[in-house]
């Protein structure tokens, strides 16, 4: 059996989101221009926008045409929060991967970031954050280790650094930066990525009432994440 003309449309789009040809953000072809390329009715075009819209893939804005919807995930700029909830919140699946946990000692660049003495012991995690199977994290955090001493007992496929450092170091204050930046090589095959593809990059430092807990390096590609936040004035 034929399909219908209308999920011809829908597929055909689908395609070109998939493939990338059209991005979130993107104006995709209007009703009329659809109507000349597939050969349809007008109201079949329509009903192809506005199914695809009601799937979440498409957004429609009066006056203005139809764009790709852009549904990565948001994290807020103002908030820290744990990402298993985070992910959680979306319905969706958090599991991780831990690929570095050890003990060191702080080097001079390190000690003065974490407001502790040259030589001290901290603990270091590199962890990989997945979102329903897809990497949308890598993490690398130093802690000060007499602040968190059962950080490198802890179980991180189970539990977050940040749940865990919540409990014994509460927060009090927190400083971060963000920028754009490419991945290293051995980041961007941590994450499934081509090197060539932007990430987020976010500097994160936590302090409890007793000083710096822990300093954290957050990488999250472009494509998969977002940060956002709202204002009051």
């Amino acid at each position: 059996m034929t399909a219908p003309q209308y999920e011809r449309i829908k597929a055909a789009l689908r395609l070109r989101i998939q493939r990338g040809d059209l991005c979130p953000g993107d104006r995709v072809p209007s009703e009329n221009q659809l109507v000349v390329d597939f050969g349809v009715s007008r109201m079949t075009a329509r009903r192809a926008l506005l199914e695809l819209a009601e799937d979440g893939l498409l957004a429609r804005t009066q006056g203005l045409g139809t764009f790709v919807a852009d549904n990565r995930p948001v994290s807020s700029v103002t908030q820290i929060r744990n990402i298993a909830e985070e992910i959680g919140q979306r319905g969706h699946r958090h599991s991780c991967q831990v690929l570095v946990l050890e003990s060191r000692e702080a080097d001079p660049a390190l000690a003065l970031q974490l407001g502790v003495a040259a030589g001290e012991r901290i603990f270091h995690s590199v962890l990989v954050h997945r979102e329903d199977g897809v990497p949308v994290q890598w993490e690398s955090r130093q802690v000060v280790a007499r602040l968190a001493p059962g950080y490198l007992e802890q179980d991180f496929t189970r539990v977050t650094p940040s749940a865990f450092l919540s409990a014994v170091a509460p927060l009090t204050e927190a400083d971060q930066t963000v920028e754009a930046v490419l991945p290293t090589a051995a980041i961007a095959a941590e994450l499934e990525m081509d090197l060539e593809q932007p990430c987020l990059k976010i500097i994160r430092r936590t302090f409890s009432h007793r000083g710096v807990v822990s300093l954290a390096e957050l990488i999250h590609p472009g494509d998969r994440y977002r940060l956002g936040s709202h204002i009051d004035s």
